[in-house]
């Protein structure tokens, strides 16, 4: 065997070692046995049209957050204000939240004060602004459609990654999350088969503050709307031992001495009752915050509030350091969890709405997986058995680089963290055609040369030269195509676009390279004047 066989051998003999090392774990008997401990731990992960699972549309509430953001920056107003000696009245959002409505107490500082929103809060836009006859200033302003813009799409990329937190401490293997337009959030969770309990985790906003319990207020009048100023009517959840729950009014002050985003972790734990509660640890600022809340709030009550609901309400009986909270509730074991699961993945910054909701069983996902396999299989047997008639001897090679091919296919998806999809299954049936394509327009070219009298070895050397460029050209555009699909598509699209590029690299591989090898070591052991017939 001459040293150009040799190299070519060594590179073929690399990738099929290393097509079975990435195919091998994939097969359930062989990843279970003495061999699958020396075997990459990837493998083919099935998508939702084939696991079965959930799928969800999300819709994200964009106006909400800019409501809300609009109201804090309300705040900062204020705030930014004082400091400057500046006296800011009832600022508040409208109705619909698009805008700020403010009062300036002062006319003469009225120049000030547009000095200072155009230098600490450029993003806002004065949109009227009236006198009365007290010589006072209503104010009102909103975003900047820039700065609303991408507000909105932050808001929507934050939720995304949420999300995907959640989802992630929740163990769903391989979800798909992407993105779509008009605010919208499709996830798919394959294997995933409690619904009801994943929406929860998903949708909760767990929007977490602290906030003083105003004990003195009368909760009669404030269930009838009558509430001292800075103070809202709130609800107290109490979980009754049958699972229900009983909500109680309570009273709090409403701006909130601190929130969640200081939040480091939070986990399930158990109290010596063997009750379930949520234990909280702060960053080192959010530590020093508490301790000055808690502090500054000493025999006073502390209500925990997650989405404008209360879930205790304990009262402080000293200074508390250590950066150390819970959360009490009467929580089953699954809510304490899933509570801390929202809580360490962080606050969605906008109310999200199932807008689809859709469940796959598992006996689908097995009638398409057998369904793909036979096809896969009576079309190979269909090409293969017709490329031998065909073609002969060569078409006998063709259909070793068609089995090569479908290794490398499957290796490829074990190895990049692929999922599978039933579009993904056609994508491979499509391939087992294209994969001889290849050969095909070789094999003719080479009756061509051989036509022409050239002999076996000049035929196959003209043949592939010239096969080659046009068969590049055939596949770089299909790849291109493909990659579009897969950029653009939703995720069964996405799982045709990935096998479709891997079958069209594998097949160049197999198609070029190897056929070549094989027909090349063929005619380095007959005579150099022997015949050739295709």
């Amino acid at each position: 065997m001459s040293g150009n066989l040799r190299w070519r051998l060594a590179v073929i003999g690399l990738v099929a070692f290393l097509g079975l090392i990435y195919t091998l774990p994939s097969l359930g008997t062989v990843k279970q046995s003495f061999l699958g401990k020396f075997l990459p731990d990837d493998v083919i992960s099935l998508g939702l049209d084939l696991k079965g699972g959930i799928h969800l549309t999300l819709g994200v509430d964009v106006d909400k957050a800019l409501a809300n953001s609009l109201s804090q920056m309300g705040r900062d107003i204020r705030d930014q204000a004082k400091e400057d000696g500046i006296a800011v009245l009832r600022p508040q959002s409208t109705a619909d939240g698009k805008h700020l409505e403010l009062v300036l107490a002062s006319a003469d500082k009225r120049q000030a004060f547009d000095d200072m929103l155009a230098k600490h809060f450029s993003v806002l836009t004065v949109d009227n602004v009236e006198s009365d006859k007290d010589g006072r200033y209503s104010y009102k302003l909103s975003f900047t459609p820039r700065y609303a813009a991408e507000q909105a799409k932050l808001t929507v990329d934050q939720a995304v990654k949420t999300i995907r937190n959640r989802i992630d401490e929740f163990g769903v293997a391989e979800p798909d999350i992407r993105k779509q337009s008009d605010n919208r959030i499709q996830i798919q969770l394959p294997g995933l088969h409690d619904p009801e309990r994943a929406i929860k985790l998903i949708g909760k906003t767990a929007h977490l503050e602290f906030k003083v319990v105003d004990d003195n207020a009368d909760l009669d009048k404030a269930q009838k709307g009558l509430l001292p100023p800075g103070d809202e009517l709130s609800v107290l959840r109490h979980r009754n031992p049958d699972g229900s729950y009983l909500e109680r009014p309570i009273v709090l002050r409403a701006d909130a001495v601190m929130t969640g985003e200081t939040i480091s972790d939070a986990r399930a734990n158990f109290d010596n009752s063997n009750r379930a509660y949520v234990g909280l640890s702060f960053t080192p600022s959010g530590a020093r915050q508490f301790e000055r809340v808690t502090g500054e709030n000493v025999k006073k009550r502390l209500a925990i509030v997650l989405d404008g609901k209360v879930y205790s309400a304990p009262t402080i009986q000293e200074k508390i350091s250590g950066g150390r909270a819970s959360i009490t509730g009467n929580f089953s074991t699954e809510e304490a969890r899933d509570l801390a699961i929202v809580l360490r993945a962080g606050a969605l910054p906008a109310p999200v709405n199932i807008l689809e909701q859709r469940s796959v069983g598992p006996s689908l996902g097995q009638e398409s997986i057998q369904k793909g396999v036979y096809s896969a299989l009576i079309g190979g047997i269909i090409v293969i058995a017709f490329m031998i008639v065909y073609y002969g001897v060569a078409g006998a090679v063709a259909d070793m680089a068609l089995l090569f091919n479908l290794v490398l296919i499957v290796a490829g998806l074990a190895g990049f963290g692929a999922t599978l999809t039933l579009p993904g299954i056609a994508g491979i049936i499509l391939t087992i055609g294209m994969a001889v394509d290849a050969n095909v327009i070789i094999f003719e070219r080479i009756r061509e040369e051989l036509r022409l009298g050239l002999s076996a070895r000049s035929a196959v050397d003209v043949g592939y030269s010239r096969a080659t460029l046009t068969i590049l050209d055939a596949n770089v555009t299909t790849v291109i195509a493909a990659m579009v699909l897969y950029q653009f598509g939703t995720g069964p699209i996405r799982g045709f676009a990935v096998t479709l590029i891997l079958g069209i690299v594998a097949s160049m591989f197999t198609a070029i390279f190897f056929t070549r090898f094989l027909f090349d070591l063929w005619l380095s052991r007959r005579p150099a004047d022997a015949g050739l017939r295709i």
